[in-house]
């Protein structure tokens, strides 16, 4: 056809995208984002999906190709979008790595777990046969467009998933993190995150905790993107929660069970002697002020065996265990005994 043929070579060819959002923020945003590509005299196509821990599936990835490929984006000038949460990003990134092989892609995270955690990274995947994130690749995208008013219209509980992540890194990295969490969790949960000129002394808070939980991110990733090297800090609390997460789905929130699982670690830190008492109590109640779980029923003694017998099969062999050494440093361990796990699991239990 010449006129498609035409079209193809041409320098004119009119700027055109295809956008992934998920369904919840199409209702909220969709008209907001087409009219900005409206206004910019974009062609555009918008697939509103979705994306959940439950369809987080290969079908889904394929569901998106197929639309990628009846719209013909070319290949190196039209990234695709994705617009969501960290679901709504991995999937998106999964799609755009396979068609022809790579295709860049632009991330907008609209949660605030993924405005820390899913926007930072290359790691993209997909759930397969009951098992988190098995199926996936490593493809950065071209880039990651940061936005906190999205934060404002997410429930409560959903800002407390993300600060899960964000405690992650202060016990890991950062105590002037975990002292801000401490000091300002509540604060953070009832402003959702934006930013206001008020006289309670508290500066920026938002922009503070979200800064540096993704500076102390991207020090650990960046030097190790793609995971040559297994001892990994970013790994705490992503031991026994893979297991726990799927086995409940979806009753937790990817955030709740990380923070289940970390305060479980605390415990075996402690147990070790890595931790005071003090020290522990402190991150136990930090995660309580940020309102998110300590325990969790089906976090049963057989999972978390089960769940450290595949953390060996991914990690080489090795546990490879993020355990705290004090607030705000950490170290990797290897030779936790299993008669330290019982007696961290009794502890915890009966607290």
């Amino acid at each position: 056809d010449p006129q498609q043929l035409e079209l193809a070579t041409s320098s004119k060819r009119k700027l055109r995208r295809f956008i992934v959002m998920d369904e919840v923020v199409d209702k909220l945003y969709g008209s907001q984002v087409r009219r900005y590509f409206e206004a910019n005299n974009v062609q555009y196509e918008i697939l509103a999906l979705p994306t959940t821990e439950e369809t987080k599936s290969m079908d889904l990835v394929l569901s998106i190709l197929r639309e990628v490929q009846a719209f013909s984006i070319d290949r190196r000038t039209e990234p695709i979008i994705a617009i969501g949460g960290g679901v709504c990003l991995d999937i998106v990134g999964l799609a755009a790595s396979l068609y022809r092989r790579r295709t860049p892609y632009i991330r907008v995270p609209t949660t605030l777990l993924s405005y820390v955690d899913a926007s930072v990274g290359a790691k993209n995947g997909v759930n397969f046969l009951q098992c988190k994130n098995k199926l996936g690749g490593y493809t950065p995208p071209m880039a990651s467009f940061l936005d906190r008013s999205f934060i404002q219209s997410i429930p409560r509980r959903h800002i407390s998933n993300g600060l899960g992540e964000i405690l992650k890194m202060a016990l890991m990295k950062h105590k002037g993190l975990f002292d801000l969490l401490k000091s300002h969790g509540k604060y953070l949960l009832d402003t959702k995150f934006q930013s206001y000129s008020d006289s309670t002394g508290r500066g920026d808070a938002a922009l503070q905790t979200t800064r540096i939980a993704i500076e102390t991110m991207l020090e650990e990733l960046a030097p190790n993107l793609w995971e040559d090297d297994l001892d990994r800090l970013v790994d705490f609390g992503h031991l026994i929660s893979p297991e726990l997460e799927m086995r409940v789905l979806p009753s937790l929130m990817h955030g709740e069970a990380v923070t289940i699982d970390m305060a479980f670690m605390t415990y075996v830190a402690h147990a070790r002697g890595l931790l005071s008492c003090e020290e522990k109590e402190q991150i136990i109640e930090c995660m309580r002020g940020l309102e998110l779980p300590v325990w969790h029923s089906a976090c049963t003694w057989h999972l978390i065996q089960r769940a450290l017998v595949e953390r060996l099969k991914h990690g080489g062999g090795r546990p490879r265990m993020p355990l705290p050494t004090g607030l705000g440093v950490a170290e990797i361990f290897n030779d936790t005994s299993e008669e330290t796990l019982k007696e961290a699991y009794q502890l915890w239990v009966g607290d």
